[in-house]
């Protein structure tokens, strides 16, 4: 569940992963084509939520294409310079960043910076969310 809000971290796939080691370790026998069709629907929506979520909280804040470029890299680097905050400041300076760079003013930029880290929490649920109902619908098909 770290990954779900660590970005370095796969989470979605450890959890997907952990199936299969359940499978070769335990058994396959509980599992059937739909469980493994749902389990791959889930990890392919929190993918593609992952990055549109982030994307969207950006737009939604009158970022550019620039500003998500820039939070995204933030997103990815921030951790590792400033330890603590770096999951929140990161995205936010790099879409700062990334919008002064293509000559948007300080306003609109520190906006799209704002909308990236609500979009960063934002995506972050929907990932948590998503990733308790692979290990419920795991659980409950086991048991």
């Amino acid at each position: 569940m770290i990954g779900a809000v660590y970005p370095i971290l796969p989470g979605v796939l450890a959890i997907y992963g952990a199936f299969f080691l359940y499978g070769w370790l335990i058994s396959f026998e509980p599992f059937g084509v739909w469980f493994w069709i749902i389990q791959t629907l889930v990890v392919i929506v929190i993918m593609v939520a992952d990055y549109a979520v982030g994307a969207l909280g950006v737009k939604k804040f009158g970022g550019s294409k620039a500003a998500i470029i820039g939070s995204t890299i933030g997103l990815i680097i921030g951790p590792f310079v400033i330890p603590a905050f770096g999951l929140i400041i990161g995205p936010f300076l790099g879409a700062v960043i990334g919008e002064l760079m293509i000559g948007t003013t300080w306003k609109k930029a520190v906006s799209a910076g704002l909308g990236s880290v609500v979009g960063f929490f934002a995506s972050s649920a929907v990932k948590i969310v998503l990733q308790l109902a692979m290990i419920i619908i795991f659980l409950i098909w086991v048991f």
